[in-house]
């Protein structure tokens, strides 16, 4: 009986852990570009996208993001025009080429490794 005691202790410290995460990337805008913009780190922002917090703004979430990108229907540019109607990116980062590349490039990763 203690060892189940202990693994709900364990699971339910590990919940806490990932909705205190969660929450935190979910809020963040720390990263600074070299024009001294903050705004979130192109993972952050697939990250976002994986786990929902973009379905609003019309971009699906986990295997359906993986689909939809892998058959073009959802693309790097869809992604962080949702993060800035979200208002998680700011409206200049859609004309940042590097930024695209950098969430392109984290969005094929998606399919490279389904580990989130």
């Amino acid at each position: 009986m203690k060892l189940k005691t202990l693994i709900n202790s364990v699971l339910l410290v590990a919940s806490i852990a990932y909705i205190t995460f969660l929450t935190k990337i979910a809020g963040a805008k720390t990263v600074n570009n070299n024009n001294n913009d903050s705004y979130l780190q192109p993972f952050n922002i697939v990250f976002l996208a994986y786990q929902g917090y973009l379905k609003g703004q019309g971009i699906p979430s986990m295997g359906n993001l993986l689909y939809q990108y892998q058959i073009g229907k959802v693309t790097a540019k869809d992604v962080v025009e949702a993060g800035i109607k979200a208002n998680k990116l700011p409206a200049e980062v859609i004309n940042d080429k590097y930024y695209l590349s950098a969430v392109e490039l984290q969005l094929s990763s998606l399919g490279n490794n389904n580990d989130f």
